[in-house]
């Protein structure tokens, strides 16, 4: 989550306003516009092209264009592992793009897991420009282009989501998951509910710390996680949050917890900020594990 850049500059706006009737005029017209306009694009924040090439890394991807449903030309890159025991959907978080996202899973191949790493539309090399309702589009569609491809068995795809991703991750998959086969769900440093997180964030800041509820009624909660995870279910679930996680505190992932149905996990890790599990070599170990124990074909399959 990355709210505080475009109320820092209402802040510095108001201070730089060289009478006190100037600024609260000014704070009249930030609160009037938000109330109008809504704070749902203080959720999205990319960065088109890219950082820099993984290739000279020595990382090995291939591009792919794909669709969503309403047309939207979308880019993601997909990873391959030598002898793949599965397939993970990577959906990351709400800033900058896959350039800057492939840490968290460029790992994957050298384990045994292909991976596939979709651009929201307005990121990266993808077109338009990203909605609640069009990443979720992206999300549906990165799940439909990757059970078509001949290098990957549609039966072992796990999604695994980060932060905003892992958000979008639980409510594409509790309604699209099993149209597609999704045999597991990974949702790491995910918030429980869009109107929630908006409401602490804007708690955090002295200008709209009084303002947060009325201002966090104009985020929609049509996609909030917790109100859709319990539908994940039989697909297996696993929750990971970090206790120094300041930009989207462990609750979260308690009240997703408690609001899902088993199968459901929740790892937590002390000393661990937003995102940065998957860094540990540990917890690395640990998930590829878990994959294996959850996409291993079952006696009656």
């Amino acid at each position: 989550m990355c709210m505080r850049p475009p109320l820092r500059l209402c802040c510095m706006a108001i201070f730089r306003s060289p009478r006190q009737g100037h600024r609260l005029r000014l704070l009249a017209v930030v609160l009037l516009a938000v109330t109008i306009t809504g704070c749902s694009h203080l959720f999205f924040l990319p960065e088109q092209g890219h950082r820099w090439d993984p290739k000279e890394a020595g990382i090995v991807y291939e591009d792919v264009w794909f669709e969503a449903d309403d047309g939207v030309t979308l880019h993601g890159w997909f990873l391959p592992a030598q002898e793949p025991r599965g397939t993970v959907v990577f959906l990351h978080g709400n800033a900058q793009n896959v350039s800057t996202h492939i840490g968290a899973v460029y790992w994957l191949p050298e384990r045994g897991f292909n991976v596939f790493m979709p651009d929201y539309r307005g990121f990266g090399l993808s077109s338009g420009s990203p909605d609640f309702v069009g990443v979720h589009r992206d999300a549906e569609a990165a799940l439909a282009v990757v059970v078509e491809r001949d290098d990957v068995d549609s039966e072992r795809v796990a999604v695994l989501g980060q932060s905003l991703g892992g958000s979008v991750a639980i409510t594409t998959v509790a309604d699209h998951g099993e149209d597609y086969g999704v045999a597991a769900l990974i949702a790491d440093s995910a918030f429980s509910s869009y109107r929630g997180i908006a409401r602490e964030k804007f708690g955090e800041f002295w200008l709209t710390w009084p303002f947060q509820w009325p201002l966090s009624l104009t985020i929609s909660d049509r996609f909030a996680p917790v109100d859709h995870i319990a539908d994940v279910s039989p697909i297996p679930v696993l929750l990971i949050a970090g206790d120094d996680d300041f930009v989207v505190p462990p609750h979260h992932s308690r009240e997703l917890y408690q609001a899902a149905r088993p199968p459901v996990e929740i790892w937590r890790y002390r000393g661990v900020g937003h995102g940065q599990a998957p860094t540990r070599a540990d917890v690395r170990r640990a998930l590829v594990a878990w994959l294996d124990e959850v996409l291993e074909p079952k006696p009656n399959d």
